[in-house]
C-alpha cells in the first residue's frame, strides 16, 4: 500500500462553466476554474487524489491536485471505478509498451509520455534493462513506489535512474534529486538508423537522449548523401553523425559543452568516421565566425534548446530564433538545405516558417519547405491537448531569391 492510498479523498468542484475544456478531454483544470468556496484549495495536499465535477455536481474525472500550482489538478481516469492506483499505472505502461513494440526493432525509446499515455506528470525512458523516470508533478511524486511497484512488475528493470531534476519539480514546489536504484551505468549504448552512441545517463541532458527527434533525422538522412553538414547544438552528435553513416562526406559539430563534443568524438570512433570536426562554443558566434572565415555546408542543422519557455519569453525568443536562422543561411551552399527545429511549445509550427522565411528574405534566399515534421511516435499526442504537441522540425531546401 502507498501513501497515497492513505490520504483523504476530496471533491473538486469547478465553477459554472468552467467544465467545458475538462468534458472535451483536455487533462488539466486550472485554480481559476475552481469553485473554491465549495472546494477549498488550500485546505487539499499536493498530490491528494480528487473527483472532479463541474458545477452542476456531474462526475469528469480522477484527478490529482496541487494547490500550489496554476495547473491546480491532472485528470488521470475517466473511468469512475478505476482511479488512480498502482494496478491503473500497471496497466497504462502495459498500453504504452504495446505501442512501442510495433514501433521499434530495438529497445531505446520514450516508454511513457505523460499526458500523451494517460498518466500526466510521468516520463519514463527505456535503455534496454535500464530506465529513466521523471516525476515531475507532486501527484507523480507521492505515488513514486506505486510507479516504481508498476514499472518493475511490467519490464523488470535491471536498474531505474530517477532524474527528478528539472524545471517542471520546481514550479510544482518539489525538491529537485537523482537517485539509482539498482544498477545504473554512467552510459549506455543506443542504436537509431543503424548507428550507435554511446549516451551519459547521469551527466547526461534531461533523460540522456532526444528521443523525440527520431523520425526527424530519418527524414533527413535520404538527403545527405555526397554532403558536407554542419551540426549545431549537436549534443552527442546524433544529427551529424547518422548523415556520415548514410553517405555525408564532411561533419561539423558545434556545441557549448565539451562533454557533448567528447562523446561526439567517441560516437564518431564507435562508428569509423573520420572525417569528423568538433567545435565548442556559442551557437550565434561561432555561425558568425564560420561566415568570416568563408566556410560553406551543404546542410546545416539547427537543434537549439527552447528559446521561449514562457509566454513572457515570447518576443525575445522569436528574435533568437531569426537571428540563429539567418546566420546558419549565410552558411549554407547554393540549393543546400536548412533543417530548423524548435521545442518550444508556445511557438508554433506556422510562426517558425514565418520567421524562417523572414530570415531568408533578409539574405536574398528563397526556402522551399519540403518536410514539416514533429515529434517521434512514442511521444503522442493527445488530441484534446495541444500542450502535448510541442517539436517541430521544418526542412528547406535553399535557393537564390526567385
Amino acid at each position: 500500500m502507498s501513501q497515497a492510498d492513505n490520504e483523504p479523498y476530496a471533491f473538486l468542484y469547478l465553477k459554472k462553466g468552467s467544465e467545458r475544456r475538462i468534458a472535451s478531454g483536455h487533462l488539466w483544470v486550472y485554480s481559476n476554474e475552481v469553485d473554491t468556496g465549495r472546494s477549498p484549495l488550500k485546505d487539499l495536499m499536493p498530490g491528494q487524489g480528487v473527483d472532479v465535477l463541474s458545477h452542476a455536481g456531474r462526475w469528469l474525472g480522477n484527478a490529482y491536485v496541487n494547490p500550489n500550482s496554476l495547473i491546480c489538478a491532472r485528470i488521470v481516469s475517466h473511468d469512475r471505478s478505476h482511479p488512480l492506483s498502482r494496478s491503473l499505472l500497471v496497466h497504462r505502461i502495459k498500453v504504452a509498451l504495446g505501442l512501442r513494440r510495433r514501433l521499434f526493432r530495438h529497445d531505446f525509446y520514450r516508454l511513457l509520455y505523460g499526458e500523451g499515455d494517460g498518466l500526466p506528470g510521468l516520463i519514463i525512458d527505456r535503455y534496454g534493462s535500464f530506465f529513466v523516470v521523471q516525476l515531475n508533478t507532486a501527484g507523480m511524486d507521492r505515488r513514486r513506489e506505486d510507479v516504481l511497484a508498476a514499472l518493475d512488475k511490467v519490464l523488470r528493470p535491471e536498474g531505474v535512474l530517477l532524474r527528478c531534476d528539472n524545471e517542471f519539480r520546481a514550479m510544482e514546489g518539489l525538491d529537485s534529486y537523482v537517485e539509482a536504484l539498482g544498477r545504473i551505468p554512467e552510459e549506455v549504448e543506443v542504436i537509431e538508423h543503424d548507428t550507435r552512441f554511446i549516451v551519459p545517463l547521469r551527466r547526461g541532458q534531461k533523460t540522456g537522449w532526444y528521443f523525440d527527434q527520431r523520425g526527424n533525422r530519418a527524414g533527413l538522412l535520404p538527403l545527405v548523401a555526397g554532403g558536407s553538414i554542419l551540426d549545431v547544438c549537436s549534443y552527442t552528435g546524433a544529427w551529424g553523425l547518422q548523415a556520415a553513416t548514410h553517405g555525408a562526406t564532411r561533419v561539423h559539430c558545434v556545441d557549448a559543452s565539451e562533454t557533448a563534443l567528447d562523446y561526439v568524438r567517441r560516437n564518431a570512433e564507435l562508428n569509423e568516421i573520420a572525417s569528423i570536426q568538433t567545435q565548442r562554443g556559442d551557437a550565434f558566434k561561432v555561425l558568425k565566425g564560420l561566415r568570416a572565415e568563408g566556410a560553406r555546408f551543404d546542410v546545416v542543422v539547427l537543434d537549439p534548446p527552447a528559446f521561449i519557455k514562457r509566454k513572457k519569453d515570447q518576443r525575445a525568443g522569436e528574435e533568437a530564433y531569426r537571428r540563429l536562422n539567418q546566420k546558419a543561411l549565410q552558411v549554407l551552399n547554393t540549393d543546400g538545405l536548412l533543417v530548423s527545429c524548435s521545442c518550444s511549445y508556445h511557438l508554433s509550427a506556422s510562426r517558425l516558417l514565418e520567421i524562417t522565411y523572414r530570415a531568408a528574405r533578409h539574405v536574398d534566399r528563397h526556402l522551399q519547405l519540403l518536410v514539416s515534421g514533429g515529434q517521434s511516435m512514442d511521444h503522442p499526442v493527445h488530441p484534446a491537448m495541444p500542450e502535448t504537441r510541442y517539436l517541430k522540425c521544418l526542412i528547406f531546401r535553399v535557393l537564390p531569391r526567385l
